[in-house]
């Protein structure tokens, strides 16, 4: 039986919630959902270009879960760019 997950630390919320390829109606469209926490891997990451083992800290989980977090998040953004796909930043932990 996994573990049950921690709570992350999550420094902001995201203003915006969805994204979409323009000119495709949204009901046309599949969507890659991208939790909370990847949302705040990308952020620390690649917008604030932080070293993993600061973000872990900001984050207060380890360098290897965050490593896997970012990783899951780049996957699924890879996807909707590449597959024409709207992005869905879920907005609560889970």
């Amino acid at each position: 039986m996994p573990r049950k997950k921690c709570l992350r630390h999550i420094e902001c919320d995201p203003n915006i919630t969805y994204y979409k390829p323009a000119g495709i109606p949204i009901k046309d469209m599949e969507q890659v959902v991208l939790t909370i926490d990847e949302y705040e891997a990308i952020r620390l990451a690649d917008l604030e270009s932080l070293y993993q083992e600061e973000a872990a800290k900001s984050m207060k989980v380890s360098r290897q879960t965050f490593g896997r977090i970012v990783v899951e998040a780049h996957k699924k953004i890879a996807d909707a760019l590449i597959n024409g796909k709207a992005i869905k930043i879920k907005n609560k932990q889970e």
